[in-house]
């Protein structure tokens, strides 16, 4: 059963995100950080490359098998950890 995550242009999009995402973060770390400049938390910089990681799994057609590790790897959790880092890198540009 085909879903609208499995189209495509779905993971189309998540591979893209997935390598803007590794490039920003390996060419410009700064952006992962605070109002004040400081670091942000270990528990939402995994929840960020967990979400870059699972944008991968996705975005190159990889559909575990076991249930749980589908939702963990999926295409809403990869989104949800992206836009987490897109928060804090249009926060770092607006600056």
């Amino acid at each position: 059963m085909k879903t609208l995550f499995d189209s495509a242009g779905s993971r189309t999009l998540s591979l893209l995100m997935a390598l803007a995402l590794m490039l920003l973060i390996t060419l410009l770390p700064r952006g992962l950080t605070t109002h004040d400049g400081s670091a942000i938390s270990h528990g939402l910089l995994t929840l960020i490359m967990w979400g870059m990681s699972a944008g991968f799994v996705h975005g190159i057609g990889f559909i575990p098998q076991n249930r749980v590790l589908r939702v963990l790897l999926g295409p809403l959790v990869a989104w949800l950890g992206m836009g987490t880092a897109l928060v804090f890198y249009v926060q770092y540009f607006l600056k």
